[in-house]
């Protein structure tokens, strides 16, 4: 088959691509994540290796986005203080749902080198927010966060989105008429 009947017929299969509305709609929520990130110490300075061509991590079709209203996953590198921890809070209330969190470094995670003598430090970034993937290290090496974005996609796209709601609704109709 030559170059010109390629372009003409893409598809060997006639064309068509089957697939559910949910699974096609969850296809594209995973592979265009907006981020807002939130860099506290050494992660968030490993995190610009990750912008860098080396790793190219806007490949994942992630795009960084300066206020949180415009955000789909917040990313927690460093070590997080009870200062802080307020405004990632507020932060994780400001953006639209369905929303998530991707703790990195062991300091995000449950506190590290100093959550034993600092009184400061929260001790994981999951007692004030849910977390949906974290990524370990201290600080951990671009790869690692590579593995979080993908297993963070995987998640949205098997996400349940209509079963979701469908289920909401009869257990709200269970419960009106109990």
């Amino acid at each position: 088959m030559g170059l010109l009947n390629k372009l003409n017929e893409p598809y060997e299969a006639g064309g068509i691509i089957l697939g559910t509305f949910e699974d096609i709609l969850n296809w594209g929520r995973a592979r265009s994540d907006w981020y807002l990130h939130f860099g506290l110490a050494c992660c968030a300075i490993e995190f610009m290796a990750m912008n860098a061509s080396h790793f190219d991590f806007m490949r994942f079709g992630t795009i960084p986005r300066a206020t949180p209203r415009q955000a789909d996953f917040i990313m927690i590198t460093g070590t997080v203080t009870l200062k802080m921890a307020e405004r990632i809070k507020k932060l994780w209330e400001q953006m639209a749902e369905p929303k998530y969190c991707i703790s990195v470094g062991s300091c995000a995670n449950c506190g590290g080198p100093y959550w034993e003598h600092g009184y400061h430090v929260l001790k994981g970034v999951d007692r004030i927010i849910p977390v949906h993937v974290y990524v370990p290290g201290c600080p951990p090496r671009p790869e690692a966060f590579q593995d979080g974005m993908i297993k963070l996609q995987k998640m949205i796209k098997e996400e349940a989105i209509f079963r979701k709601r469908k289920k909401l609704e009869e257990d709200s109709k269970i419960e009106l008429s109990a």
